[in-house]
């Protein structure tokens, strides 16, 4: 069994460059699906749709609607994957239905509140403040994901053409605009990266001269967050969520928006007309006569 899970989150690291937070994530709901097994004395191969809905059971007061949503949906995606391996004959978990959850439209932050994430002054302006004001122009220029941003290499950008390449899930390459901001602020890092003592061809590198992690990036826009007093937790994604807001209000269209987000899915970018149409309505409600 340990053989099986180990196989899977090496498929999802290697091929499918997920990243280190969503490898853990799946790994975590894997064990505990696995020792629920070992408890009934099963294997994965035993497992069918009463005993994944057993397992189910045992989730709830425990766990929200969403939590067990995505243990469901990772005992999914593993059992597709032995099946795509000849390692299992079926996915007894496809046949499985999981309570519905609430539905939340991302956080974004308003134009304004991306400028003051991005220009927040300090006495000091040393390689890393540097370093962290190209990572928050360039999140917010392009809508990266942290995983993307954090494996970029020097030759995946190119200031001249203003793009960079990424690679995104399924170890999907897409090229991305770069807007002027950030390759101004890219320019100026680039310029003193060396200062940081490079052992790696990663454009954002750590204080040791490493690639950084999407840990570290996570925790350094945090920071940012707080220093410029937005009261939102400010996340990378945050910043994916508020690029993807603003083209679309700025008129730009949904397929452009789908394809430099890297969704395979329209429906996936379309949560974000809801944002707009939230907008509006608040609009109306507090400017209309007879709203």
């Amino acid at each position: 069994m340990n053989e099986l899970l180990e196989s899977f989150i090496k498929h999802l690291s290697d091929e499918r460059n997920y990243s280190e937070h969503t490898v853990k994530a799946y790994r975590g709901d894997l064990e505990n699906f696995r020792d629920f097994l070992l408890k009934e004395e099963k294997k994965f191969e035993d497992a069918d749709v009463a005993t994944i809905n057993a397992y189910i059971s045992t989730l709830y007061g425990k766990n929200s609607p969403a939590s067990v949503e995505r243990k469901v949906s990772s005992i999914r995606s593993f059992f597709s994957y032995l099946v795509r391996k000849g390692l299992a004959t079926q996915n007894p978990a496809k046949l499985v239905r999981t309570p519905k959850k609430e539905k939340h439209l991302p956080v974004f932050l308003s134009v304004d509140e991306v400028f003051n994430l991005v220009d927040v002054k300090e006495a000091e302006k040393s390689p890393l403040r540097v370093r962290d004001r190209a990572i928050l122009e360039l999140l917010y220029s392009s809508g990266l994901r942290v995983s993307e941003l954090a494996g970029a290499t020097l030759v995946d950008l190119s200031i001249g053409e203003a793009i960079i390449r990424v690679r995104g899930k399924g170890n999907k390459e897409r090229i991305v605009p770069v807007g002027s901001k950030a390759l101004s602020a890219l320019g100026e890092y680039l310029d003193i990266r060396g200062a940081l003592k490079p052992v790696s061809d990663h454009i954002f590198l750590n204080s040791r001269g490493g690639g950084i992690t999407t840990r570290s990036l996570a925790r350094i826009i945090k920071k940012y967050g707080l220093v410029s007093g937005i009261s939102k937790n400010v996340s990378p994604h945050v910043l994916r969520h508020s690029f993807a807001t603003h083209l679309l209000a700025g008129g730009a269209d949904l397929r452009a928006i789908q394809e430099m987000l890297g969704h395979a899915s329209l429906s996936t970018t379309q949560r974000y007309t809801h944002l707009s149409v939230e907008r509006i309505m608040e609009v109306y409600d507090k400017t209309h006569p007879n709203a």
